[in-house]
C-alpha cells in the first residue's frame, strides 16, 4: 500500500500535537501526553505519547494500535520502544490501544493511516515511527531531569537517567516532562540490546497460566448468551421466523436469526434446531453460487480471445506462438475458509446513551462508524475493547459478527456475548476467491524466458465489494505475487479476468493473492527448467542473478540451497522441490523434501526455509511464523477446499476440512538471512511456497504434475 497525503501528515511530528490532549484523540500519533484518558488507566501513570504510559513503579507500557493474534507483534513493536529508552525487559508491558474515530488516528499504522492489521505491515509500519517516538520520549525525559535537577544528564540502564553522581527513575520525571515542548526529532540509538534479539514474548506468560483474555473469555454482569444461525444458501435473507422458540429470544438480523439464551449452549441447540421453522428468501440466480458452473466460467475466460483482460504489467511483447520449447499450463486453486481456532464471537452493551464492544478483531478501525449506525449512538459513546484472538488470518478484519453482537444487544436491552457454532463458521466465511491461472511461456536459445504471458481468472473481492469500477487487481490482491517478478524475462504480460458474476461472500486470506498467484508462478518456473533440462534451483538462481538479478533473491535462494542439502542426494524413495517468493517486502525461499506413502499419497518429510525480511526485530518471532504459516500452507495444499452447489457451502466442520495433526508435521528448519534492509512482513510470508514446494518435489518424484489444489479434494479427517 502507498501512504496517503492524510496519513502523511499522520506521521509529522508538531509541537501542538506533543501536549495536552487525551491519547483517545489526539491528531498527531508521536505525541507527549501526560494525564487522560489512556494514562488515567493506570493510577498514578505518566503517558508519552499515544504509544508509551510510564507508572509509579517504572513500568514502561507500549499502547498499540496493531492486534496480537498469536504473531507476537505487541513483542515486537516493544522491543523497539525498549531499545530507544534502554529499558529491562522486565518492566515493559504492551497493550491494545483503543479504537478510535480520531483523523489522523494516533493508532493508524503510518503505512495508510488506519487502524487494522494486516498485510504483513505491522513492523513494516511502525519501525521508524515508533522508535522515533521513543527516543523523542528519551530526550524529552531527559530535559525534564535537567529542569528538575539541573545539569546534564544522559540515558541510563533500566528506566533510568543518570548525571553521574545522581541517579532517577524515568516516573520521577514524567511530571516535568508534561509541561516540556519535545524536540521535533532525535537521534536514533545504534544499540541493539533488543532489536534482533529473541526477546521472550510479552503475550505469553498470560496464555501459559490462563489470564489472557480471548473473545470467548469475556464476561459482563448480567450479560445473556447469544448463537445464530444464517439462511443455509449464500446471499438469502429472512422472510419470516417465530417470535419465540425453546424459551429463547429471536432476533432478525437480515441474513441471519439471532438466538439468546441463558447460555451458549442452549442457544446453539434453538440455533440449530431453527431450519425448519424459519422461512428464507433465497437468491434468484444460484448458479452464480455454484463451484462447478463458476469453473466452467473461468475455464472459458482463461482461453477467450474476445474478452479484455485489464493488464497489470506489461514489459515488451510477448509471443508464444509455434515455438518449440514452450509451455501452456492452467493451474486450479479453490475456495478456502479461514478456519481460525477461535469461532465469530463478539460481547456487547449497548444502552440508549452508550455502546460497549470486546471483540477480537483485526479491524478496530470499522467497529465504531458501525455501532453508530446501529444504535445511533454518537462516536465519543462508543468504546471498543481489543481482545486477543485465537487466530485471525483476515477473517476478523471483517466487521458482520460484531454487527451482529450489536444489534442483539440492541434488541434485547441487555449485553450479550454472541457465539457462532464451528457450523455457523464455516458456511458464512468471507471465502479466499477461488482462481483458473493460466501460464505461457517459452524458453530462448540460453535457456532463459523470452516470453512469459499470465492470466489470472478469480473471483475479485474488490468487484464485489463495490470498491473499484475498473477491475484493478491491486484492490483485491488477484496479481500479487506475479507482478515485479525477480526473475529476469525479455517479455511479459500479466492479466487479471475478474470472475463475474460470483456471489459467495469474499475475503483476505492470509497471505491473499500470493497465495494462489505463487503456486502458478512458481509451478510454471518449475516446468520450465524441466523444459530446459535444467537444475530447478540452479535455473531460478540464473533468473535471478548477475548484471540487473536481485541480489536479495539470490541469497535466499542459495540459503534455503545450503539449509535444504539440495546438492546431495535427496534420502531414497523422496524428492525435494523449490519454490520462491518476494512479497509483502521480504524474500522467502522453501524446500519441501517428499515421499509417497503406502497408499500411493504425498508424505512431506521435511520443509526447509530461508527469509530475508530486512532487519530481523525478533527472530524467534519469525521463525515461528514461518512454521505456523509452513503448518497453514500444508494443510490447505493437501486438503484445504470449500465448495458450493446451489448457494449451499458443502463443508461445515473440520471433519470435512483436515488440518494438520502432529503425526503428519514434517520437520522444518528456518534460516532467517541477515540483512539491514528495512523490515518486511513475515505473518503471510510463510504460507504461498509450501503449495509449489511440495507439488514441485511431487512431480520431481513421480513424473506426476499437480497443477490443481488440493492434492486430495474430498479427504475427510481420518482418512488415510
Amino acid at each position: 500500500m502507498q501512504m496517503n497525503d492524510r496519513a502523511a501528515d499522520a506521521v509529522k511530528v508538531g509541537r501542538r500535537g506533543f501536549i495536552g490532549g487525551t491519547a483517545a484523540t489526539l491528531m498527531i500519533p508521536f505525541a507527549l501526553t501526560l494525564g487522560g484518558r489512556a494514562a488515567a488507566a493506570i493510577p498514578g501513570a505518566g503517558a508519552i505519547g499515544a504509544y508509551i504510559k510510564i507508572d509509579a513503579t517504572n513500568t514502561v507500557t507500549v499502547v498499540l494500535g496493531s492486534t496480537e493474534m498469536g504473531q507476537g507483534i505487541l513483542t515486537g513493536l516493544a522491543q523497539l520502544a525498549a531499545e530507544e529508552l534502554n529499558l529491562n525487559w522486565s518492566q515493559v508491558r504492551a497493550e491494545h490501544a483503543p479504537a478510535t474515530t480520531a483523523w489522523p488516528n494516533p493508532y493508524g499504522n503510518p503505512l495508510f493511516g488506519w487502524q487494522l492489521t494486516g498485510g504483513s505491515t505491522s513492523t513494516r509500519g511502525w519501525y521508524a515511527p515508533l522508535r522515533l517516538a521513543a527516543a523523542i520520549a528519551r530526550d524529552t525525559l531527559l530535559a525534564a531531569a535537567a529542569k528538575k535537577y539541573g545539569g546534564t544528564w544522559s540515558l541510563g540502564h533500566g528506566g533510568t537517567l543518570t548525571n553521574g553522581a545522581q541517579t532517577v527513575n524515568f516516573s520521577d520525571v514524567v511530571k516535568v516532562a508534561a509541561k516540556l515542548t519535545p524536540p521535533t526529532t532525535a537521534t536514533l540509538t545504534t544499540t541493539t540490546k533488543f532489536i534482533g534479539k529473541r526477546m521472550n514474548r510479552l503475550d505469553i506468560p498470560a496464555k501459559v497460566d490462563g489470564s489472557a483474555i480471548f473473545g470467548l473469555d469475556v464476561m459482563v454482569p448480567g450479560m445473556k448468551f447469544a448463537s445464530v444461525v444464517h439462511c443455509p444458501t449464500q446471499g438469502g435473507k429472512v422472510q419470516a421466523m417465530p417470535t419465540n422458540h425453546s424459551g429463547a429470544t429471536l432476533v432478525n438480523l437480515g441474513n441471519a436469526v439471532g438466538v439468546v439464551a441463558d447460555d451458549t449452549w442452549n442457544a446453539m441447540q434453538v440455533a440449530r434446531g431453527l431450519a425448519g421453522s424459519v422461512t428464507w428468501t433465497l437468491p434468484t440466480d444460484l448458479a452464480a453460487i455454484d463451484s462447478t458452473a463458476l469453473a466452467a466460467n473461468a475455464a472459458a475466460l482463461t482461453k477467450s480471445t474476445t474478452v479484455t483482460p485489464f493488464v497489470a504489467e506489461l514489459v515488451g511483447t510477448p509471443k508464444i506462438g509455434a515455438k518449440s520449447r514452450s509451455i501452456d499450463a492452467t493451474y486450479e486453486l479453490p475456495f478456502l475458509a479461514h478456519a481460525t481456532m477461535e469461532v465469530m464471537n463478539c460481547t456487547a452493551s449497548v444502552t440508549a446513551t452508550s455502546v460497549e464492544i470486546w471483540a477480537p478483531t483485526q479491524g478496530q478501525q470499522f467497529i465504531i462508524p458501525l455501532a453508530a449506525s446501529i444504535t445511533g449512538v454518537a462516536p465519543e459513546n462508543i468504546t471498543c475493547h481489543t481482545t486477543f484472538l485465537g487466530g485471525g488470518l483476515g477473517r476478523k478484519f471483517e466487521t458482520d459478527y460484531v454487527g451482529q453482537a450489536i444489534t442483539i444487544s440492541k434488541a434485547i436491552g441487555a449485553p450479550v456475548k454472541l457465539t457462532w457454532s464451528r457450523e455457523q463458521d464455516f458456511g458464512n466465511d468471507y471465502y479466499r476467491p477461488y482462481a483458473q491461472i493460466r501460464v505461457q511461456a517459452a524458453l530462448n536459445g540460453k535457456n532463459g524466458i523470452s516470453d512469459f504471458i499470465y492470466r489470472n481468472v478469480s473471483a475479485s473481492i474488490s468487484v464485489q465489494r463495490g470498491q473499484t469500477t475498473t477491475n484493478n487487481p491491486e484492490d483485491t490482491g488477484a496479481v500479487s505475487g506475479a507482478v515485479a517478478l525477480p526473475y529476469r524475462m525479455a517479455a511479459r504480460q500479466i492479466e487479471f479476468v475478474p470472475l463475474l458474476p460470483c456471489d459467495i461472500r469474499l475475503g483476505y486470506w492470509r497471505s491473499v493473492g500470493e497465495s494462489y498467484n505463487t503456486f502458478a508462478v512458481e509451478c510454471a518456473i518449475d516446468e520450465l527448467a524441466l523444459l530446459a533440462g535444467a537444475d530447478p534451483m540452479q535455473f531460478r538462481k540464473g533468473l535471478v542473478s548477475g548484471s540487473g538479478g536481485n541480489p536479495r533473491a539470490l541469497g535466499v535462494l542459495t540459503a534455503v540451497e545450503t539449509l535444504s542439502g539440495w546438492a546431495t542426494p535427496a534420502p531414497a524413495g523422496s524428492a525435494r522441490g523449490v519454490a520462491f517468493l518476494s512479497g509483502f517486502g521480504s524474500y522467502i525461499a522453501m524446500v519441501a523434501e517428499v515421499s509417497k506413502s503406502a497408499a500411493g499419497k504425498v508424505t512431506v518429510r521435511k520443509m526447509s526455509c530461508a527469509v530475508d525480511c530486512g532487519i530481523a526485530v525478533n527472530p524467534g518471532s519469525i521463525e515461528a511464523q514461518v512454521q505456523g504459516g509452513i503448518t497453514h500452507g500444508l494443510s490447505s495444499t493437501l486438503w484445504g477446499q470449500m465448495t458450493f452447489v446451489n448457494g449451499k457451502p458443502q463443508v461445515q466442520n473440520f471433519n470435512a476440512y483436515p488440518m494438520l495433526r502432529m503425526a503428519e508435521m514434517p520437520e522444518v528448519g528456518v534460516t532467517v538471512v541477515a540483512s539491514t534492509e528495512a523490515p518486511g512482513g513475515v505473518g503471510e510470508t510463510g504460507v504461498p511456497c509450501v503449495a509449489p514446494a511440495v507439488a514441485n518435489a511431487w512431480a520431481r518424484l513421480t513424473g506426476n504434475r499437480q497443477r490443481s489444489l488440493p492434492f486430495y479434494p474430498g479427504t475427510r479427517m481420518g482418512d488415510g
